[in-house]
């Protein structure tokens, strides 16, 4: 058996080729896994812009120097097993590499899933080594995952953001500024915002995007990138960064002088991504989901949060697949020339927001 993956060059993101490897054996106690079909977003480019800083090419390790494995959120079905707790056909969601089988060494299994022990994921944060069993997962069904795979990991860093400024009060601010609107991640904060009174959420996007980003409904106003001066520069606001972009940013914390809070999230416009030193108001910094993951386990306890983060994402994916206007179109690209030509798309930004990409080298 072999293993085809997509490999990209860390400090030159369009440079991409597959490599084919022969698989090793399996050691006691790991499983092999076939990755059925995974989601390309985004929130993906992300990982690869912030692979060092943030540890993302540390999950799927490749000899190859100055190489790397985006990581990317799927399903995928065990095919080899020398794990008592863990049965050959068993569905998996997850967080995979961009190649058609992984091999995982499960640790701390439950009925509803397992952790991955192996060494070199020893440091990374937990709620990226969880595997789920699509048999017990409160979030899973058959018939939706596409949508799962392409909007789940966002929606909750989505309701992560929302959460977070609701946990301090907003820092002050009643206008919310979202950067590259019509982003899965940015409609999902703007959708869980929405329900927020006394907030307005104006969301900033491209001309191309503006009809898009209207018609989802969620967002207070719309405005292009230069209709900034249509807020005014005294509103107690916060900026919320998807984009990534450097001179935004900068425009952004010059323009505002009652900036409260300003954070990035991602990084879209990778082309222009730019460090956050020597700017005018509070300091820019990067929001990390599993920050307040922690936090809320702890406040809240873990059922509990798990409870709320699945009626939140039972209103929000019925909303955004709605047949009568949905939010959401999928396209499948199966074969390796598929993906890596999908991974151009994506990276380059270009295409319909509308459209999610679903992915299996397979």
């Amino acid at each position: 058996m072999s293993t085809t993956t997509l490999l990209v060059r860390k400090d030159q993101l369009t440079d991409t080729h597959l490599s084919t490897t022969d698989d090793l054996p399996l050691a006691d106690g790991q499983v092999r896994v076939r990755v059925d079909h995974f989601a390309l977003t985004a929130n993906n480019i992300t990982y690869a812009a912030f692979g060092d800083a943030m540890s993302y090419w540390h999950f799927w390790p490749v000899a190859d120097e100055g190489w790397g494995i985006v990581p990317v959120w799927g399903f995928a079905t065990v095919v080899q097993s020398l794990h008592p707790g863990v049965a050959v056909g068993e569905r998996l969601w997850g967080y995979w590499p961009m190649a058609d089988h992984a091999v995982l060494q499960p640790d701390r299994l439950s009925p509803a899933g397992f952790s991955d022990a192996a060494p070199h994921r020893a440091a990374l944060h937990a709620v990226y080594n969880q595997y789920l069993r699509t048999s017990a997962d409160a979030f899973y069904r058959a018939d939706t995952e596409d949508a799962q795979a392409l909007l789940r990991p966002l929606f909750i860093t989505s309701w992560l953001i929302d959460d977070f400024f609701a946990d301090n009060d907003f820092f002050g601010a009643h206008v919310l500024l979202l950067s590259s609107a019509s982003s899965k991640t940015a409609y999902g904060t703007a959708f869980q915002l929405a329900q927020r009174e006394g907030i307005e959420v104006i969301g900033l996007t491209s001309p191309g995007n503006r009809a898009f980003c209207e018609s989802l409904g969620c967002y207070s106003r719309v405005l292009t990138y230069d209709q900034l001066d249509q807020v005014p520069a005294d509103a107690a606001c916060a900026y919320v960064d998807f984009a990534g972009n450097a001179g935004l940013r900068r425009e952004i914390h010059t323009r505002f002088g009652q900036l409260k809070y300003s954070c990035s999230i991602g990084g879209t416009h990778v082309e222009q991504l730019g460090g956050g030193k020597d700017l005018p108001g509070p300091r820019a910094t990067l929001f990390f989901a599993p920050a307040q993951v922690k936090k809320r386990n702890a406040d809240w306890g873990a059922p509990v949060l798990g409870q709320r983060l699945v009626q939140a994402w039972q209103a929000f994916s019925a909303r955004a697949a709605d047949a009568s206007a949905p939010w959401l179109t999928v396209q499948r690209h199966s074969g390796p020339a598929a993906v890596q030509a999908a991974y151009a798309q994506v990276l380059g930004g270009r295409g319909d927001p509308r459209v999610g990409h679903m992915l299996s080298l397979a």
